[in-house]
């Protein structure tokens, strides 16, 4: 279970309320009481999170690019140049990239073949943006033989993409259920497992740019509950009566076979002061090193950046490049009018980082991921209905601090009972 399966609507913020936060702290040892868990199971000792609003180093905000119908992976003809679009991914830019490049560089090799450049030993093709999809479609089609150039306004990690959560969520926001095309599942899984499989090459080198984690998620239901409530969710409402309620198409039961299964830990067998809690494993980018290692390798290899700006299609025809894949993410939305793109922002308070601290946390309203450059508190009190249609890209420093908040009321709540003082 990922975070989306806590946070995606009001129902389940409900059940993760932190009433549970009330109740008698929980003091016994978990290695000391788990005999309904095997030994290799048990919960190691958490290192606490030190909830300080005066550790707030930065806050982020992301504009998520979300389209009701998925991502837009597709030709289009500009003058003589051929477009493959490849943006629209939701909160699943990150999750998609290598699957979703892989298509849109198999279009670009494809167009290219119809100029009359095709017999060129190396395919000479461009790239817009240096995001998460940019420097994948880039790097892949360097794999491919391509020399490659990617214009853009700005790179990591000043992108729009470095400032992600960092949490494999592929069916994050990526479309409707209502407005998806019949074959966009299939296309989704094909997309996953591409780029899981490649994420598993960048284990264990240095920098740790991408590694597996154990998140957390606490409720006051119990597990057969929380899953019939989350089975039966309604769309997620957005509070305002013009917009419609937000039917996120569900995607992850199409790809069980990635993740180990999440597993209920009985109580006594953990800290939380919760009625319950899971845990669960998944994977985790550290965006500031996996972004810059990704641009470095691109750089080794041969390619180039250039520093560009562009208002309008009639611009991008000016490059010189027949080819061109576009990943201009939220920025697709004015450059080529594309208005079936609708922003939701997200934003993220950052703690000065604690090595000690390895894993995250799912509660209430709450999603909390410790990665190597950052602990990140990030709120949601809408559910995946937070942020919707919002283009403030302003940090709002009070909704950071309220975040830090409850994570201190649930740090403080998981502190072990004073020892009784001592008599003579």
């Amino acid at each position: 279970m990922n975070r989306r399966d806590f946070l995606h609507s009001s129902t389940a913020l409900a059940a993760l309320s932190l009433a549970g936060c009330n109740r008698k702290p929980v003091t016994t040892s978990a290695a000391a009481t788990a005999p309904t868990l095997p030994y290799y199971d048990r919960v190691p000792a958490l290192a606490p999170i030190r909830a300080h609003e005066d550790r707030i180093f930065r806050i982020t905000v992301c504009l998520r690019p979300f389209r009701a119908t998925g991502p837009r992976i597709e030709l289009e003809k500009v003058a003589d140049k051929s477009i493959i679009h490849n943006y629209g991914h939701g909160g699943s830019g990150w999750s998609l990239s290598w699957g979703s490049s892989t298509i849109a560089v198999d279009k670009a090799l494809a167009a290219f073949a119809s100029t009359a450049n095709a017999g060129a030993p190396s395919p000479e093709i461009a790239v817009i943006g240096c995001g998460a999809l940019g420097i994948t479609s880039a790097t892949l089609l360097q794999r491919a033989g391509a020399r490659v150039t990617i214009y853009a306004k700005e790179r990591p990690p000043f992108v729009r993409s470095s400032r992600a959560t960092g949490s494999w969520t592929p069916d994050s926001r990526v479309a409707f259920a209502s407005a998806a095309p019949a074959t966009f599942p299939a296309q989704w899984e094909q997309m996953a497992r591409t780029s899981w499989s490649m994420y598993q090459s960048f284990l264990g080198m240095p920098g740790t740019p991408i590694e597996y984690i154990d998140t957390y998620g606490l409720s006051d239901l119990d597990a057969t509950e929380a899953l019939r409530r989350r089975e039966h969710l309604t769309p997620t409402p957005t509070g305002n009566p013009a917009q419609p309620e937000l039917d996120f198409i569900r995607l992850q039961s199409r790809i069980p076979d990635l993740l180990p299964s999440p597993i209920d830990l009985p109580p006594g067998t953990h800290p939380f002061p919760t009625r319950h809690a899971r845990r669960a494993t998944t994977l985790m980018f550290n965006v500031a090193d996996y972004s810059r290692q990704l641009v470095t390798d691109f750089l080794i290899a041969g390619g180039k950046i250039e520093t560009a700006e562009f208002h309008n299609p009639s611009e991008v025809s000016t490059i010189k490049q027949q080819v061109i894949i576009n990943c201009t993410g939220y920025g697709a939305r004015q450059l080529w009018s594309d208005n079936s793109i609708t922003p939701v922002r997200g934003q993220i308070a950052w703690l000065i980082p604690q090595p000690e601290v390895n894993y995250g946390l799912n509660f209430g309203s709450l999603n909390v991921l410790s990665r190597r450059d950052g602990i990140v508190v990030q709120p949601s009190p809408q559910g995946e209905a937070t942020g919707w249609n919002d283009d403030n890209e302003q940090p709002n420093r009070q909704e950071a601090e309220e975040g830090v908040r409850q994570l201190a009321t649930l740090m403080n709540r998981m502190a072990p009972s004073p020892a009784p003082p001592r008599t003579s």
